[in-house]
């Protein structure tokens, strides 16, 4: 009896940690609870499409979600679909905008919500244009100068601030 008692806690030593440490997958839509497919219902369409990583960074964003302020959840809400369609290069594109824009000194800060406004009021042609024209170096300089306020990148209309939630998709 002792030696059973000894082989079934020696057995459960050495498959409990095994069993810890595999990777849990990812929910599938229908395995998600009823709240979190409420939260996460912008990404409804396109969840079996995600892979397991973001599938799982959205589920912790909904577990998140309840202790958000109403205008944080509503921008959630509202960011939610863009930025999971975005491709990862374009997430980290804007990831990048996003923390050049929050080094400017506060005076330049200051002005690029109107300035994003403006930009977002021109038609789409106009728009492409300024998107794809090339930055050309100051006149006498070797090396082009670095710009002092980045370019809104469309995507970045769509992408979370790194302090928000969605900000590690």
């Amino acid at each position: 009896m002792a030696k059973g008692l000894l082989a079934l806690a020696l057995w459960l030593c050495i498959s409990l940690p095994a069993v810890a440490a595999a990777p849990k997958k990812p929910p599938s839509w229908a395995e998600l609870t009823p709240e979190q497919q409420q939260i996460l219902a912008p990404l409804a369409p396109d969840w079996d499409k995600l892979e397991p990583a973001r599938k799982q960074k959205w589920v912790g964003i909904a577990k998140r979600y309840p202790k958000m302020k109403p205008d944080e959840q509503a921008k959630v809400q509202r960011r939610m679909q863009p930025w999971a369609k975005l491709t990862p290069k374009e997430r980290q594109a804007a990831r990048e905008s996003y923390k050049k824009m929050e080094k400017l000194p506060p005076e330049k800060k200051q002005g690029l919500p109107k300035r994003w406004e403006e930009y977002n009021r021109l038609p789409e042609q106009e728009r492409a244009k300024l998107g794809s024209k090339p930055r050309k170096p100051p006149a006498g300089s070797g090396a082009p100068k670095p710009p002092t306020e980045p370019a809104p990148p469309a995507a970045a209309s769509t992408a979370p601030s790194d302090n928000s939630p969605a900000a590690s998709q």
